[in-house]
């Protein structure tokens, strides 16, 4: 089956502010409006901003998407955002599964595999995360982990649904390094024969985003790495400036 096209979405974690917002939102549709994106484009802000965000791209090909949202749909659970809350406020996307969640929220794969089965019911499309720690990568399990996490987070709901893949090596997030080309290629690879043999056809066509460290001057070269359709851009989506070239190179 025919590959989606490539998927370059920016998560804003816990930054950014109206005023930032609305900064970055202009000269992405000033920019993209003179030459369009050959690639989808996604912005993933704090919950606080996806109505304005919403808003202030209706007619324009940028994406919005959730960091993150409940299992459930409704109940006492303070400061929780549900998948149809996020559909309500114009939100297309969310992230479930980032490492920041499984690492500092202990979140289990049963639990992401609920969370992106929620996103599928409330009609979002879910891009679930996976991803290797420094010691399991130096152990060589790196290709043993992200295999199971993605046979363990894949609900069987996605299939032939608008979904997506983000492996992000979680010792490269935020850190200025990145895995070489052939480590990428290798574990993305193995990402897309799991979901194959987890979903069937139905893993043939969702996107393999790569997140961990991508800016400007290296994008290129991992977009062009087999397998990988498209990016999950950290702090590089903060700014248009940075984020622009990523947007370019795929």
């Amino acid at each position: 089956m025919k590959q989606s096209v490539k998927l370059i979405a920016g998560n804003w974690k816990m930054n950014g502010l109206a005023a930032d917002l609305n900064a970055v939102v202009q000269d992405l549709k000033a920019a993209l409006q003179t030459e369009p994106a050959a690639c989808r484009v996604a912005l993933c802000p704090p919950a606080t901003l996806i109505g304005r965000l919403a808003d202030a791209v209706r007619g324009h090909a940028i994406e919005v998407g959730g960091q993150d949202c409940r299992a459930e749909t409704h109940g006492a659970y303070t400061g929780g955002v549900s998948a149809e809350m996020l559909k309500d406020a114009g939100a297309t996307l969310v992230i479930v599964g980032h490492s920041e969640r499984r690492q500092e929220f202990g979140e289990s794969d049963l639990l992401v595999s609920a969370k992106a089965e929620a996103a599928v019911a409330a009609g979002l499309s879910p891009i679930i995360c996976v991803g290797e720690t420094l010691e399991q990568r130096q152990a060589g399990r790196a290709v043993e982990v992200v295999r199971e996490q993605v046979m363990n987070s894949l609900p069987h709901a996605v299939t032939g649904r608008n979904f997506a893949v983000a492996y992000e090596p979680v010792w490269a997030i935020g850190t200025g390094l990145t895995p070489t080309l052939e480590q990428i290629e290798e574990v993305h690879r193995a990402v897309r024969a799991a979901m194959l043999e987890r979903l069937g056809l139905g893993g043939a066509p969702a996107p393999i985003l790569y997140g961990g460290s991508v800016k400007p001057d290296n994008a290129r070269d991992i977009l062009a790495v087999p397998e990988v359709g498209g990016a999950l851009v950290g702090g590089a989506s903060l700014k248009a400036a940075d984020f622009l070239p990523i947007i370019r190179a795929a």
